[in-house]
């Protein structure tokens, strides 16, 4: 969604996360059995890839092949960076895209004309993009997965 105000332009990007490969998002329930309206657990569960693998040469399973640490240390250290235990946490999320968002930006040739400022939030990912003109353009990153 956007909007436009005056001197200003708004950006509501909905982002659908994925589970990294040998993975999967599974949302608790409540107590009652039902799926929450909004801020619930979204546990990640590790898959078996063995059909895959056999498909695949190069895909191994990391529930039945522990011992490729390479490949699981790669895994780990991504859920490590965004979850917190078994759960993905928003707030990890947000720190890491944004980190990712600042080095992207430095990399590109409008930051030499426009300055990138990340705005508070914890749940999403804001940012704002100052230039030579007299326009704002606010940009919000909210995450997302999909059942």
């Amino acid at each position: 969604a956007w909007r436009v105000h005056e001197n200003s332009i708004a950006y509501c990007l909905l982002v659908f996360l994925r589970p990294p490969p040998g993975h999967s998002f599974s949302l608790e329930l409540d107590t009652m059995g039902q799926l929450p309206a909004r801020h619930s657990s979204i546990r990640v569960v590790l898959e078996c890839m063995c059909s895959r693998g056999q498909l695949l040469a190069d895909t191994l399973c990391f529930l039945h092949h522990p011992n490729d640490k390479l490949l699981r240390d790669r895994s780990s250290s991504l859920l490590r960076t965004l979850c917190t235990r078994s759960y993905l946490d928003v707030e990890k999320i947000a720190c890491w895209v944004q980190l990712l968002v600042r080095s992207a930006w430095l990399l590109l040739p409008q930051s030499h004309h426009c300055q990138l400022t990340v705005l508070p939030s914890s749940r999403s990912c804001r940012f704002q993009l100052t230039g030579t003109s007299k326009v704002n353009i606010c940009t919000e990153m909210i995450f997302a997965v999909q059942q």
